[in-house]
């Protein structure tokens, strides 16, 4: 039977999985209207980025104290009214700033829709309600971006981006009309306390595993087209193909990584999927050669990589005091978009120095085994906590014992 209260938060999921990946394909018709060059346009795509970065942390420390709810259907508020600007301004400039404010509401969205997720799943079903809202997002890449990007070719970019802001529109109308009221998560702590998180050390490695992790997806899937192209050699029309393969597989991998996170654990998952992301890449690195072969294994790096977006959200939310929790989990997404970030930049390095299209996939290899040791070193140093915890208790309890015994006596 559906679920209409994770449906609501899956068209949110769809909206800004449309906004932020659709732009890669439009980036030539943007640049000819704007009449600027393409690397500038592709500015757009990182001044997005960092909207979502700074919108993270930001908007959910001051709605804290409002109703998740009211909180996600103004996050979609915003992220209608802001691509509406985004449609309208007549510049470039301007044009950066309206995209840099459409990324704000992003990561908010995704941290507050996670905690909402969580709470609203039957016991044992977090992970899999999470992995739902995501669903969203993979069945942009799957079915949005492809519309988007023809609509834009062959009318006007800018109607892709209305279509998008109508989608968040939507969104708004299903939030209020299926998610239930959820009592108010914010328990009075001030911004600082809040902000601690990043302070102790499962703050401090969740971020890293997270942002140099899944770096690896974007050193791979960023230079996909020129792979394609002049590794695999196919013809450049078929790479929309490609990207709906690549799509179907972050369709499957998001539902299977949700299954299991539940049957396993957060923290043993996460390790999983970044194992079996370094091992796929390495199969692209070494069999991309052969057309059929690179696209069968474009399907699958897609489906592994996306294993991985519950398991790191749940670990995320466990991991928080419950004065951190929204914070904690909205931060998953600005470190998924330094991740993008990263795993671009860094994986263009080794095309520069002319090692080939297929070079960016050994930088992916060494992000994702990096992400693989941290999440490594998180589940040890749980555990070295969860066992010094045990002891103290089971020690204070010995002295409790002693001293009604004395007393006793």
């Amino acid at each position: 039977m559906l679920n209409k209260k994770l449906l609501a938060l899956a068209l949110g999921g769809f909206s800004i999985g449309m906004t932020e990946f659709v732009m890669m394909g439009l980036l030539p018709d943007v640049a000819r209207d704007l009449a600027v060059d393409i690397p500038t346009a592709g500015h757009l795509i990182a001044i997005y980025a960092l909207g979502v970065v700074v919108g993270a942390p930001l908007l959910v420390m001051f709605t804290g104290k409002q109703s998740p709810k009211k909180v996600l259907i103004m996050m979609m508020l915003l992220f209608a009214v802001f691509h509406l600007l985004f449609i309208i301004s007549p510049s470039y400039p301007v044009l950066l700033f309206t995209r840099f404010l459409s990324g704000l509401p992003h990561g908010a969205f995704f941290g507050v829709g996670s905690v909402v997720a969580s709470r609203i799943a039957p016991k044992g079903k977090e992970a899999q309600a999470i992995a739902m809202m995501f669903t969203g997002l993979t069945i942009a890449n799957l079915v949005g971006v492809p519309l988007g990007t023809y609509l834009g070719q062959q009318f006007d970019w800018r109607l892709t981006y209305a279509f998008i802001s109508a989608s968040g529109l939507l969104t708004m109308v299903a939030l209020n009309k299926w998610l239930p009221v959820i009592p108010v998560m914010d328990t009075g702590a001030p911004v600082l306390e809040q902000l601690s998180f990043f302070k102790r050390w499962q703050g401090i490695l969740l971020t890293l595993m997270i942002s140099i992790g899944t770096g690896g997806l974007f050193a791979w899937i960023s230079y996909i087209a020129p792979l394609m192209t002049e590794v695999a050699g196919l013809s450049p029309e078929y790479i929309s193909f490609v990207m709906i393969l690549v799509g179907s597989g972050m369709f499957f991998g998001n539902l299977i990584g949700g299954k299991i996170a539940d049957s396993v654990t957060p923290t043993k998952a996460a390790i999983t999927s970044f194992l079996l992301m370094a091992l796929v890449l390495m199969l692209v690195y070494n069999f991309s050669y052969n057309t059929t072969t690179a696209l069968i294994l474009s399907f699958i790096t897609g489906m592994i990589a996306f294993t991985v977006g519950s398991p790191i959200q749940l670990m995320l939310i466990h991991s928080a005091r419950e004065s951190e929790k929204m914070i904690a989990a909205a931060s998953g997404q600005a470190s998924f978009n330094v991740g993008n970030a990263l795993g671009a930049f860094l994986g263009g390095i080794p095309i520069s120095f002319g090692w080939g299209y297929n070079s960016p996939i050994l930088v992916g290899i060494a992000m994702a085994l990096t992400g693989a040791f941290l999440a490594t070193l998180f589940l040890i140093k749980s555990r070295n906590e969860s066992f010094r915890s045990v002891s103290e208790q089971q020690t204070s309890q010995k002295m409790n014992s002693f001293d009604v015994s004395a007393q006793t006596e």
